[in-house]
């Protein structure tokens, strides 16, 4: 049995053995920002907010966040990751220049913050004219280049509710004012992993993404609470940043088995859950784990 399977990731669990996750995922660092975090906070989700830093160093903006409300933004536990210096598609520029882009982003943000960056959304139109051949080849080498871990993308609806097999490639499962919002929500809740066919009992996330200050524009702060209070306090969810999704994934696939996989080892700084012939185990740190 291949236990740490890199396809489907259908014996992994998240912490606590659970079998969903739940992220959010907003660009470019609008004032209303600090808003959403309020709302995230009192239901106790997590999000990943995207920024431009030549737009955070711009004094004259008054429509971004700043300095002190990113470093507020990390405090609460959300994540700061990555959108461009200065909002530029990687597909429309010159590779020397989206290496400069990218990585004059992470050097501001990380000094700035005194916290090492590593995830990323595409800015402008990302990958969408470029998501296969040689130009996202050539885009997702800049960013390995330059310690990008994983970046989202923004089209191509992720419904199946599935991880990404190509973190370069993140498709989220759908944009706030997606009119089947709140039905891929339901359809997303009422999953039963489990229950499933065993070659179906993979985890699933729901991952919504957009920008804050569409809420200002449309007046309907209410979609984001009414999307928060529906998906908080269940037992069978994570709810987690960008990041900490991609290091835990991480984190199972270095999972070691013994050649008859009776044994597991493992080598990571976190506690890693999996299912095996329906029973969850969990394997702490350095632990090499027997498996009945």
């Amino acid at each position: 049995m291949d236990i740490i399977s890199k396809t489907s990731y259908r014996f992994l669990r998240f912490p606590g053995g659970k079998t969903k996750a739940v992220t959010f995922s907003y660009d470019d660092g609008a004032v209303s920002d600090m808003r959403l975090c309020d709302i995230f906070d009192k239901y106790e989700m997590k999000g990943t907010f995207n920024l431009n830093s030549s737009h955070v160093l711009d004094t004259t903006r008054k429509t971004t966040i700043n300095l002190p409300e990113m470093k507020d933004i990390l405090a609460r536990g959300h994540e700061i990751a990555l959108h461009g210096y200065s909002h530029k598609a990687h597909s429309s520029i010159a590779p020397v220049e989206a290496v400069r882009e990218t990585l004059a982003d992470r050097l501001y943000m990380e000094k700035a913050l005194g916290k090492i960056i590593r995830g990323m959304a595409y800015p402008d139109t990302g990958i969408r004219h470029s998501h296969n051949g040689n130009d996202y080849q050539t885009v997702r080498g800049i960013l390995q280049s330059v310690g990008v871990a994983y970046a989202r993308a923004l089209v191509i609806n992720n419904v199946d509710f599935t991880l990404p097999t190509d973190w370069y490639a993140w498709m989220p499962t759908c944009h706030h004012t997606d009119p089947n919002l709140f039905e891929l929500a339901s359809k997303f809740l009422d999953l039963d992993v489990e229950g499933k066919y065993c070659s179906d009992r993979y985890p699933r996330l729901f991952y919504v993404w957009g920008h804050s200050y569409e809420f200002d524009n449309h007046n309907n702060w209410e979609r984001i609470e009414e999307l928060c209070s529906m998906l908080s306090a269940k037992e069978d969810i994570w709810y987690a940043t960008n990041i900490e999704i991609y290091n835990y994934v991480k984190a199972y696939e270095s999972l070691i088995p013994s050649a008859d996989s009776s044994m597991i080892y493992n080598p990571s700084l976190m506690t890693v859950w999996f299912n095996v012939n329906g029973k969850i185990h969990s394997v702490e740190p350095g632990q090499t784990l027997t498996i009945e």
